[in-house]
């Protein structure tokens, strides 16, 4: 039996650990400029205090069954809390939106993670509280309403906090934004006078699919300053799998191909590679401006930005983004599909995000495959931000 408490409260020190790593990270990251920015931060610790219940007094239970129910049910809230926590890590990080209180979806791990602590916290203290002697029943039903009460006033604690900072923050205009300036200007009109920043930090996913059923994705991450760039994609597909990268730095050139190394290439090569530069030359030439359709205004955290939209052949989408190329195999007959380019310019009249898709007859994507999808979404931000890039090594 103490064998088993001593492992149990392990399993609960573990499981404190991980809260106290959240809360140690919305306690320094998160300062939007709120009056409750530190009260949010102390909210978000209430989850630790319940985790350490668990490790004061550990659900000692007997028999095997029961005591690899708990156990499970440590594991579980373990497994929910570290991708979680890797999640509001990135956001924290990454800047842009200020909110800390996701969707449905997005906060059901939280739940369960703090469902989970709560519920050994309340096994344990229904035995500390009602002794060996009380029956399963009682207990049961005891720990059952302190894991209630416990998740209930922690939750609300750290959602009235989130809300009430982010509501004081509602009326503030935002400091600054990746994506553009924040400030009241009016983007150019979509048939206007805009184009690709003089630098930027590039990110682009596409997905393929044939007949619903994904064949492949890249994930493109890197940077240009004006004609220089240098990125690295990671591509998953039926047909291709790992790492891509293209790198230009003044009159030098360098491309890079699964179980490759660097290797010299000629600068005029990587004319398309500049990604969003390509893009809104490619897909947005002037005369193509003339055809947009304008969607309307919207806030691209923070940043004010006019919506655009104008239809494209699979030829045009995959001439602006060659990237998408690694999924389509060729004979695939593009030049036959349909789709759209959206695109956003911001007040600064650059063009910071772009989301497309084209579809038609899948070809040679998938043997028996009717219809072929590609979908992509490419932005650009810290366009004014001066971009040092180095060769590869």
């Amino acid at each position: 039996m103490r064998v088993r408490t001593l492992q149990l409260r392990l399993l609960g020190a573990a499981i404190a650990v991980l809260w106290a790593v959240a809360a140690v990270l919305v306690i320094v990251g998160y300062r939007p400029g709120g009056p409750f920015d530190l009260v949010v931060g102390l909210a978000a610790s209430t989850p630790l205090l319940v985790a350490l219940l668990a490790v004061a007094w550990p659900p000692a239970v007997r028999g095997h069954s029961a005591f690899a129910a708990i156990v499970w049910l440590g594991l579980a809230a373990i497994l929910v809390l570290i991708p979680s926590i890797a999640d509001i890590l990135g956001r924290l990080t990454e800047g842009g939106t200020q909110t800390l209180m996701p969707s449905a979806v997005a906060i059901y791990p939280w739940i369960v993670a703090l469902a989970a602590t709560a519920g050994l916290a309340g096994i344990g203290i229904a035995r500390r509280t009602q002794g060996p002697a009380a029956s399963r029943a009682r207990r049961a039903a005891v720990a059952s309403a302190v894991a209630v009460a416990l998740v209930a006033a922690s939750g609300l604690a750290f959602g009235a906090a989130a809300v009430g900072n982010e509501i004081a923050l509602a009326g503030r205009p935002v400091a600054g934004s990746p994506y553009g300036p924040t400030g009241s200007d009016d983007p150019p009109l979509c048939d206007g006078d805009y184009g690709a920043g003089p630098q930027a930090r590039l990110a682009l996913r596409v997905d393929a699919e044939a007949d619903g059923r994904s064949t492949g994705t890249v994930d493109l991450a890197g940077s240009r300053s004006g004609m220089d760039l240098r990125w690295g994609a990671s591509v998953v597909g039926d047909r291709d799998v790992g790492t891509y990268g293209a790198a230009r730095i003044g009159g030098s050139a360098w491309t890079r191909e699964p179980r490759g190394r660097w290797t010299p290439a000629l600068p005029a090569a990587l004319d398309d590679a500049t990604v969003d530069a390509n893009a809104v030359a490619v897909a947005l030439p002037r005369e193509m401006r003339t055809l947009a359709e304008e969607v309307g205004i919207e806030v691209v955290e923070g940043a004010l930005a006019r919506h655009c939209r104008v239809a494209v052949d699979g030829t045009t989408l995959l001439a602006a983004f060659p990237q998408a190329r690694w999924l389509v195999p060729d004979g695939t007959p593009v030049e036959r599909w349909r789709g759209t380019v959206d695109y956003w310019v911001f007040a600064d009249g650059q063009v910071g995000v772009v989301e497309a898709f084209a579809n038609g007859t899948a070809g040679p994507m998938r043997p028996g495959a009717l219809l072929g999808t590609v979908r992509l979404r490419m932005t650009a931000t810290d366009r004014d931000v001066p971009v040092t890039l180095s060769p590869p090594s």
